[in-house]
């Protein structure tokens, strides 16, 4: 029995005296992105990932592949909570997958959403609310993704379509489209951001569109596009005219009026 508590003893005091070494490397291994930051989450948040974790270990990925199947069953069943909630326990289990994020964000902000905005059973008035709060549940969903992979170009970019087509909330689309590129993400994430940023209403924002699609213009890189949100800014900004590009604005097609209620 004596022989057993020096043995303990002696594995408590080796294993105090590593600490500080183990801290030390894990630090390092922080420093140079081989091992992630932990995620600062709520109390009941890290328990539920905690005990995901422990009680399926390494069949994590196997488990999420099987509520993603069972998401899709339910998709096709129509039934956007069930859909939502599995979504949930897929990206707790595979939180590092942004497929998984881009995949739930896409079923609440535009197939849930579109399902309401067009229900005829439903009043105009709640087919609007209905379609605002599931556009907004998948744009939680990406930003949220965001906190687990916060230099993922893709999922600002899925954050930028989702503002842009969806929320339409230019300010938020720009920002994402920035925070894209500026993680390596594709190059027409620069422009998209001062696209986005010239239809905005924010003064700020339209300074920085200007910057972005001045610097393509001077570099020979003017599209259609370009050129018609370059002017719009200029006109916005009160650029001198001697200064505006020599461009005419192009000429844009009046889209066919869509259907739905007025949100």
């Amino acid at each position: 029995m004596k022989r057993e508590l020096q043995a303990i003893a002696v594995l408590l005091v080796f294993g105090v005296a590593k600490l500080p070494l183990e801290e030390h490397v894990t630090q390092d291994l922080r420093k140079q992105k081989m091992l992630d930051e932990p995620i600062r989450l709520g109390v009941g948040e890290n328990l539920g990932q905690a005990g995901i974790a422990a009680s399926l270990g390494g069949l994590r990925g196997l488990a999420a592949s099987m509520f993603q199947l069972r998401a899709h069953l339910e998709f096709t069943h129509v039934n956007w909570a069930k859909v939502d909630s599995l979504y949930k326990l897929v990206t707790r289990l595979q939180p590092r997958n942004v497929r998984y994020w881009e995949e739930a964000s896409w079923h609440m902000a535009y197939n849930a959403a579109s399902y309401y905005l067009y229900n005829q059973e439903l009043k105009p008035a709640l087919r609007g609310q209905l379609f605002h709060d599931h556009v907004m549940r998948g744009v939680a969903i990406l930003e949220e993704g965001l906190k687990f992979l916060p230099d993922h170009p893709r999922l600002w970019q899925k954050l930028g379509d989702t503002h842009w087509h969806r929320s339409k909330d230019f300010k938020q689309a720009g920002d994402a489209y920035w925070n894209s590129f500026q993680h390596g993400g594709l190059n027409f994430t620069e422009r998209f951001a001062g696209f986005a940023y010239a239809q905005s209403n924010d003064p700020d924002s339209w300074r920085k569109g200007y910057a972005i699609l001045k610097r393509h213009y001077d570099a020979n890189k003017a599209t259609p596009g370009l050129v018609e949100f370059l002017k719009l800014l200029e006109q916005n900004l009160h650029i001198p005219t001697e200064q505006r590009i020599p461009d005419a604005a192009p000429v844009r097609k009046v889209p066919e009026p869509q259907t739905g209620p007025q949100r």
